[in-house]
């Protein structure tokens, strides 16, 4: 995100100069795009960071207990649950009290960033499966961010074409598993909003429109 924001600043600024220096500003049908690019990518940062303090509102007193975090990170604006906020252990479906809480994020992807791609991704510790039935961590993180996802189309009727749903299992943890402390920040549920012009990189899917503009 801070490459992103150098990006822009440095574009603004060399277009500035060249004025001052009484140059002549070319532009081409290939920088036409770049300079379009930057335009949205900037509305679109500036919807995040809207969105950031939106959601930093509904959630005080979850961000005070640390069941929630919410960051803007290179990759977008990352809402993070503990696990047990939203599940019983070693449980893929939501708890009732859980639902007013992804209630909160929906009223914000349906407003303020309500064009802008949603990625949901679940994480757990390494303690391996014994008695919850699942195969492995993989399929437990897998149906958590499902569950997710299921709940904001069925219920809060967001549009599937904006969101995916990935399971990291014990494979991308953001904290040693050695103490109790660790392996419960490691069991998590992320939801990641993301700049549509980042959302290649994330590795969500291009529309039909988004490939041929691509291509020009």
């Amino acid at each position: 995100m801070k490459f992103v924001k150098s990006v822009i600043l440095l574009t603004i600024m060399a277009t500035f100069v060249a004025g001052l220096c009484g140059c002549t500003v070319v532009i081409q049908k290939g920088r036409t795009k770049d300079l379009q690019e930057i335009s949205n990518l900037k509305r679109e940062l500036s919807e995040l960071e809207r969105a950031k303090q939106e959601l930093e509102n509904k959630f005080k007193k979850e961000i005070n207990d640390k069941e929630v975090s919410i960051q803007m990170l290179e990759r977008g604006l990352v809402i993070t649950f503990v696990s047990e906020v939203l599940f019983d252990s070693g449980k893929a479906t939501l708890k009732a009290d859980a639902e007013g809480k992804i209630n909160k994020i929906a009223d914000v992807l349906e407003t303020t960033v309500k064009d802008l791609k949603v990625g949901i991704e679940g994480h757990t510790d390494n303690v391996p499966i014994k008695h919850s039935g699942w195969k492995s961590n993989w399929e437990l993180s897998s149906a958590r961010s499902m569950s997710v996802l299921h709940y904001l189309i069925d219920n809060q009727g967001i549009e599937p074409t904006r969101l995916s749903a990935t399971g990291y299992g014990e494979f991308n943890p953001v904290a040693s598993n050695d103490t109790k402390e660790g392996r419960q920040k490691n069991r998590r549920v992320e939801i990641v909003i993301l700049p549509n012009t980042l959302k290649e990189d994330a590795g969500l899917p291009l529309t039909t429109q988004e490939q041929e503009e691509n291509l020009k």
